[in-house]
């Protein structure tokens, strides 16, 4: 994770909220020099800022939603799928790792989270494979990280819910 702050008056040209966006090589090379160890004047860590706000706000945001449990049972099973999205045990496995019941675990993510275990499942493996893409991995390698049996599958499943191949977004970031 990594954090600029900006003013106030640069802030409001960005999302009001938590969001997910895809945003070009020129910002993530942007964010990464204004967190990393070099020391810039303060005149160019304010163009640095400007230039990164003005890229993230033309970025489109990604239609993903991973909402975080407050249950102890449901955190406790969301920190082992964070820790291995790979992690291809059925909910009932699951929940004998965390002390619940298959039926429990399901009536929670539906009441507290408003989606299926699977849906879920399917958001934190979407949002890990972000992340890998972002950092150069392959789209085959993405895919078995993250948990599909194979490139096909991960390749149908990212399209559906980014609007674009793996291998597309990849290239975006890279422009």
């Amino acid at each position: 994770m990594r954090i600029v702050f900006v003013a106030p008056s640069l802030a409001r040209a960005l999302p009001n909220g938590p969001a997910v966006l895809g945003v070009s090589g020129l910002a993530r090379g942007i964010l990464l020099a204004l967190t990393g160890s070099r020391a810039y004047r303060p005149a160019t860590r304010t163009r640095l800022r400007n230039i990164l706000v003005e890229e993230v706000s033309a970025s489109t945001e990604q239609p993903l939603h991973l909402p975080e449990p407050q249950d102890d049972r449901l955190r406790a099973l969301a920190r082992l799928l964070h820790d291995d999205p790979a992690n291809t045990a059925p909910l009932a496995a699951l929940g004998q790792a965390v002390g619940a019941s298959e039926r429990t675990l399901s009536r929670l993510f539906h009441n507290e989270l408003g989606m299926s275990f699977h849906q879920w499942r399917t958001q934190l493996r979407l949002h890990h494979a972000l992340i890998l893409l972002s950092d150069g991995h392959t789209v085959t390698t993405t895919a078995h990280a993250c948990g599909w049996s194979n490139p096909s599958t991960f390749i149908h499943a990212f399209t559906a819910a980014i609007g674009q191949t793996p291998g597309r977004y990849q290239q975006d970031l890279c422009q």
